[in-house]
């Protein structure tokens, strides 16, 4: 973990209250807590039985054609993935980065 130079302290009296970080040190804390999946996304999968990738893509309201293209594959092979278990860690990479995602939310952990 880096170390938190740039801290600012805030003090009442003379008992220090508060740490003001800077937002990207505070992301870097706070990373493996902020991998969130909406109740939304969940129901998707629930009410379509599909898996994330195919949920989120729903949720955002994009076809697998755009998803495909801004991901540099073929539409036939995000079909694939969204019929599929996870798909490798690159194409989950790419994947995410065209649905505005981090990895995490797309990787199926159960």
């Amino acid at each position: 973990m880096k170390a938190l130079i740039d801290a600012q302290i805030i003090y009442q009296g003379d008992t220090p209250t508060f740490a003001v970080i800077p937002y990207d040190s505070y992301l870097e804390l706070t990373k493996e807590h902020r991998v969130t999946i909406p109740h939304d996304i969940v129901e998707i999968m629930v009410d379509k039985n599909c898996n994330l990738l195919k949920a989120w893509r729903i949720y955002k309201g994009l076809t697998q054609r755009e998803v495909a293209e801004k991901a540099g594959i073929t539409q036939a092979a995000l079909s694939q993935m969204e019929k599929a278990d996870n798909p490798r860690n690159a194409t989950l990479e790419k994947l995410a980065k065209a649905l505005g995602l981090d990895p995490e939310q797309l990787a199926d952990t159960d």
